[in-house]
């Protein structure tokens, strides 16, 4: 929208919201007019607003969604009667001026040591969020086809995740949610590289997680549930406090050998991480674990190490997710597809790996 926008421009953006077409489109637009010169009036007496441009197309929103709760939260009461009521009008327009200036340009800012349009995170958004519109037209959510996908589509949202968290200065958090990320690529890499029996098994246990935790509305169906899980665990000669621990790691015995891999064990470090062959990254990993369980570490943490070590790691879970993406995205697709795709790995990439061997390059320094 303009700076003034017009009542046709309002109709439009509440169009391309595709917000009900019963609301009454008349009073919002009444609304944001009115809105927008209080807030015009409030720059000119007070300085502190002054530097302040009201970004229309902001309000609106948040006037909008204030308007859809009121009316969400009194079901009982028409929109012409709330519109009617006295004082709504104002109301309405004082909370979203509020919410927008509070919000919008007075809110708390933790401090960052980057930002969305800084080049090393600007490409790597660009780069997720053409993937996940790509793995958006799969079909998902149906484990026994769609397992290896919905993975991967958590891991790259995961890594979306981290970007947002690091644009907002919260860099502990960004690498405690690293952590997820990371246990999310080390699960693909083993079902990838292992194959069916594999797949088979991860799917098999998480019909056990389901059971341990109540997820089936079936008693029958739990109890045999769980005389299977008994008969597995006693196969491998575990005993009954380990059934937690085979629940969530015990698909891992489809493995050929696995219990033969020197420290193998029923956990992520030594079972998932290790088979996965990340086993590098094992005390990064427990770092990452003591910020997730609100160490000192994370209370008393070096914002700029953790900015660096958080988006070293992101780069290098990344590039394992994509070189994974790009081998089953491109055996799926079109010609045309595959050179687009291929296309924006050619001119992007460059910028990618420059970004990561300059921040490598600056945490060696530190």
């Amino acid at each position: 929208m303009s700076m003034n926008p017009s009542k046709e421009e309002f109709y439009s953006f509440m169009d391309s919201l595709q917000l009900p077409r019963e609301l009454d489109r008349d009073f919002l637009f009444d609304c944001l007019a009115t809105a927008m010169e209080g807030g015009e009036n409030l720059s000119a007496v007070n300085p502190r607003f002054s530097s302040f441009m009201i970004n229309p197309a902001f309000l609106a929103m948040y006037l909008i969604n204030e308007h859809i709760f009121y009316l969400s939260c009194h079901p009982e009461v028409k929109e012409a009667d709330a519109i009617a009521k006295d004082g709504y009008r104002d109301i309405l327009i004082s909370v979203s001026l509020d919410k927008y200036y509070t919000n919008e340009h007075l809110a708390y800012q933790m401090g960052s040591f980057t930002s969305r349009f800084s080049p090393t995170l600007s490409t790597i958004d660009l780069y997720l969020n053409f993937i996940l519109g790509m793995l958006s037209r799969y079909k998902k959510n149906e484990p026994e086809q769609t397992l290896l996908t919905d993975i991967m589509m958590k891991g790259f949202q995961m890594a979306n995740c981290v970007c947002r968290l690091l644009e907002g200065g919260f860099e502990t958090e960004a690498f405690s949610t690293w952590r997820t990320l990371h246990e999310n690529e080390c699960i693909l890499q083993v079902l990838i590289k292992h194959g069916k029996p594999v797949i088979d098994a991860y799917l098999k246990h998480i019909g056990y997680g389901i059971a341990f935790r109540g997820g089936y509305s079936s008693k029958e169906k739990t109890d045999e549930v769980f005389v299977e899980i008994k008969e597995k665990m006693r196969k491998a000669d575990l005993k009954s406090k380990d059934m937690k621990r085979f629940i969530e790691y015990g698909w891992l015995l489809a493995i050929d050998k696995v219990t033969e891999i020197e420290g193998f064990k029923l956990n992520f470090r030594d079972g998932v991480q290790r088979v996965a062959g990340l086993s590098n990254y094992s005390k990064v990993y427990e770092m990452s674990s003591e910020i997730a369980h609100s160490s000192p570490l994370l209370i008393y943490s070096e914002k700029n190490y953790f900015y660096h070590i958080t988006i070293l790691n992101l780069y290098e879970s990344f590039f394992r997710l994509e070189k994974i993406f790009a081998s089953i995205y491109m055996s799926t697709v079109g010609e045309e597809e595959r050179q687009r795709y291929l296309s924006m790995r050619s001119l992007y990439s460059g910028e990618l790996l420059a970004s990561y061997n300059m921040k490598k390059a600056e945490f060696t320094r530190n």
